[in-house]
């Protein structure tokens, strides 16, 4: 049987990147790689896999390995329907991840309608492309066929709202989003499940909790912790840092990602979640427990670097998921904790300043954003 190829839209961010490298090194499936390539896209996160350039035109669906080499990169924005027919009809996929969107919370605040653009505009666009490519396959055979063809949306558990100091997220909670990116995401998810319903689209979605691990971008809480400890910079805590998040290691949702892709069932929803709430708080003091130890400051303890901010706007109190029906129906189990993960995460990024360096100097150097209202 011919080696699958996938599309993994948004595949140079944290998460996407993540999912790359994890479908190289665990099977023997081809990607392309589709990203815009913004401030948060970086090639660089797939430099261990090594990626080329794709170039469309000399590709023929019918050859027996029309692929090169087994990571390829197409530099495109999702809004582009030309660029999205183009990647569907030539590239021929078994499949398509889609994560491909604006992410940050405090970037939405700043600028709301980047984020409608791209995560519902997008969305949408490509959900026209991928039906269209979809009706044209063979119902059954080798190779890409409407039968295998599969459309898996990447969400979040913020589209569920807030939870109080108890209870999860399920598959069955309703939607209340209270940022513009969760009410983005939540406006993607629906037109995926409308796509679904309607023209019958095979289509997969997942909403996880929050990631962290290697290649992310240091706007996000982690990173930015850990790097301005590294400066000696404040560490910025929003309110008393009370609101819980439900922390997954990155690699963890990759594999899940896979196993849904592979095992999911079309139309249905799956929750992501790694069962390890921490107070944001207690997130930025176990960073600076752990740099004690591996990187000691010259003088106190990183601790000391803590500062209190006025609390974002519209910060919801917690976020808890329950994973069970991916763990009991599809046999996914998170391989790390908190306590390990946030340990390889540190490690990683002292290891690897020049993955992070250029984007602290020309990027992002840790300001605050998402301050209006």
């Amino acid at each position: 049987m011919a080696a699958k190829r996938f599309i993994v839209t948004g595949g140079a961010g944290f998460i996407g990147s993540a999912l790359v490298r994890s479908i190289l090194r665990e099977t023997d499936a081809s990607v392309l790689v589709v990203d815009k390539l913004t401030y948060a896209g970086n090639l660089e996160s797939l430099k261990e896999v090594g990626v080329s350039p794709w170039a469309a035109p000399d590709y023929e669906c019918d050859a027996p390995d029309p692929v090169p080499s087994r990571c390829q990169f197409l530099q495109a924005d999702i809004c582009d329907i030309g660029a999205m027919t183009a990647a569907f009809e030539v590239y021929c996929p078994d499949a398509i991840f889609h994560l491909a969107a604006e992410s940050h919370v405090d970037r939405s605040i700043d600028g709301p309608g980047e984020f409608i653009r791209t995560n519902v505009t997008g969305t949408a666009i490509l959900l026209q492309a991928a039906l269209a490519y979809w009706r044209n396959l063979p119902e059954d055979g080798e190779g890409p066929t409407r039968k295998s063809f599969r459309f898996q949306h990447i969400s979040t558990d913020e589209v569920y709202g807030s939870l109080g100091e108890d209870g999860f997220f399920t598959e069955k909670t309703p939607y209340a989003p209270h940022s513009p990116y969760s009410a983005s995401k939540a406006a993607s998810d629906h037109l995926v499940r409308a796509w679904h319903d309607t023209y019958g689209l095979p289509v997969l979605i997942t909403n996880c909790s929050n990631n962290y691990g290697p290649y992310h971008f240091p706007e996000k809480l982690i990173p930015l912790v850990i790097l301005n400890c590294l400066d000696g910079k404040p560490l910025p805590v929003y309110g008393k840092g009370a609101n819980v998040r439900d922390w997954l290691y990155v690699d963890d949702h990759a594999a899940a990602l896979r196993l849904v892709n592979e095992k999911g069932v079309p139309g249905e929803t799956y929750n992501v979640g790694g069962h390890n709430e921490r107070t944001n708080l207690e997130v930025v003091q176990t960073v600076c427990r752990i740099l004690d130890e591996l990187r000691p400051r010259e003088s106190g303890k990183y601790e000391e670097l803590i500062t209190y901010v006025a609390d974002r706007p519209g910060h919801d109190l917690r976020y808890a998921i329950d994973p069970s029906k991916l763990m009991n129906e599809l046999g996914w189990k998170p391989q790390e904790n908190f306590d390990t993960g946030i340990r390889k995460t540190v490690q990683w990024y002292l290891d690897n300043e020049w993955w992070w360096k250029p984007i602290r100097e020309k990027k992002y150097s840790g300001e605050r954003l998402g301050k209006s209202i």
